[in-house]
């Protein structure tokens, strides 16, 4: 089957093919360690990481880089506010990353670069776009990338540079040309972190750090790069400026962009008091709901939060891990026209949506066959679970999901004390004192605790 992907620069589907046959290699646009990932950040690491599963799964070697913003105005601000060196808080907030991205069962990039590590990457960058004419360094000591000296720019995001001039102006305090320019080097502010440079003291400006660590690690030109939609314009723009400019050859093939997150139809935003951090929100659900909600929308559409939607989630995984419930140890297999399926939506611009439809349409069929031909549900229960670990999905054991709860539900009855009454309603039944049955499973699912009598015996999870 081939895949084929929307590219963002050219506004269409295409068909991939990656500059090295059988290799990709992936730049993904990753976080601003200033404060605790939220939501949106989420959706990015989320869909990511379903790409890079399914590109590994359809056999391709596949050089996954996701940085770390670890120096910016907001770092910045934030460490005065709190009184501490700028590099003691992106530590703590990349570990605190690392946690919510390890809970959301995200795998981790081949490599994860920090702008702070790269100096010597942006330096040289830099250097050559001054050489090549595409930067001028200002009075101020800052250096500014000059936007008229790349005719292309605006090509990804699809403005012309007469529409971006209307409204634009200089701040205060910028020694840039032209409103549209932007810094590549900030001269060094009294009491600001700063590295040596030959334009004096200063840092790197946000745009320069992702040309210069995404070309050093997978060259000048390489595959997929993808972020959030927020990032099309103006730092992806920007980074296509400045690294088309700096080595004379196509940056990127295949961009995308996932869509924005919305809070009942309203973006999501601090000042409007819908903002969700993922530590919250996995304080009230499991990591796997989290994850197949976010997959319930394609990558590239807006994503509506909601808890009702979050409830479905929960819902649905019940139902797919109900399925597995019981099933023997097996090899995958018996499920080629589901697996044909899985796979042309996948291909579909990683249609997920439609991936996780052809999940419960495999659910049926191994509910169908567990009378009929139990090897035969065994291996499509197996093949079940291989095309959910592609989704990040489907990776606890049945019965371990099925009796577990999120943090916020921990309450109520114990394992121990729900066993303990299943003992007691099995001897009532034994008896035939059905009224006594008949009470301990309404205690029980007043308690939220549902009882499933199969031949084998009785089996609960929690609702």
């Amino acid at each position: 089957m081939t895949l084929k992907i929307y590219n963002d620069l050219h506004r269409r589907k295409e068909v991939f093919e990656p500059l090295e046959p059988g290799r990709v290699r992936m730049y993904v646009c990753g976080m601003t360690v200033y404060d605790y990932c939220h939501l949106g950040h989420a959706r990015v690491v989320v869909v990511f990481d379903v790409v890079y599963r399914y590109l590994k799964a359809k056999g391709y070697q596949v050089t996954y880089v996701r940085n770390i913003t670890d120096i910016d105005d907001k770092i910045i601000q934030r460490a005065n506010e709190q009184g501490v060196p700028f590099h003691e808080l992106t530590s703590r907030f990349i570990d605190a990353m690392h946690e919510d991205f390890a809970a959301l069962h995200v795998e981790p990039p081949t490599l994860e670069p920090r702008a702070t590590e790269h100096i010597d990457e942006i330096l040289r960058m830099i250097r050559s776009l001054l050489e090549k004419g595409h930067a001028y360094v200002a009075e101020n000591g800052d250096v500014y990338y000059d936007v008229h000296s790349f005719p292309e720019y605006g090509k990804l995001s699809g403005k012309s540079l007469d529409d971006l001039e209307a409204g634009a102006r200089v701040e205060p305090g910028e020694g840039k040309r032209d409103p549209l320019d932007f810094a590549l080097w900030k001269a060094a502010k009294p009491g600001e972190p700063a590295w040596d440079s030959p334009w004096g003291k200063g840092r790197p400006g946000w745009h320069i750090e992702c040309s210069a660590m995404s070309t050093s690690a997978l060259g000048d030109t390489f595959d997929i790069h993808g972020g959030g939609a927020d990032l099309t314009f103006p730092h992806h723009e920007n980074e296509i400026a400045q690294s088309e400019g700096a080595t004379g050859h196509p940056f990127v093939r295949y961009w995308m962009h996932n869509g924005f997150v919305r809070v009942k139809e309203e973006k999501m935003a601090k000042s409007l008091g819908n903002f969700f951090t993922i530590r919250e929100i996995l304080e009230r659900y499991r990591p796997e709901e989290v994850r197949y909600f976010i997959l319930t929308s394609h990558y590239r559409s807006p994503l509506n939060y909601d808890e009702e939607h979050l409830l479905n989630a929960r819902r649905a995984l019940d139902r797919l891990y109900t399925a597995l419930r019981g099933l023997p140890q097996a090899e995958p297999g018996g499920a080629e026209a589901f697996v044909e399926k899985f796979n042309a939506a996948m291909d579909d611009d990683f249609n997920t949506p439609e991936a996780l439809a052809v999940l419960f349409e495999l659910v049926r069929e191994i509910n169908k066959a567990r009378g009929e031909d139990p090897e035969k549900a065994a291996r499509m229960g197996a093949e079940l679970k291989r095309l959910g670990g592609i989704l990040g999905i489907l990776q606890e054991a049945p019965e371990r999901w099925l009796q577990g709860a999120p943090a916020a539900s921990r309450q109520g009855l114990s394992d121990e004390e729900i066993e303990s009454l299943i003992q007691q309603r099995i001897e009532a039944r034994k008896s035939k004192n059905w009224a006594e049955a008949d009470r301990i499973r309404d205690e029980l699912k007043a308690q939220g605790v549902v009882l499933e009598d199969t031949p084998q015996g009785t089996n609960w999870r929690r609702e």
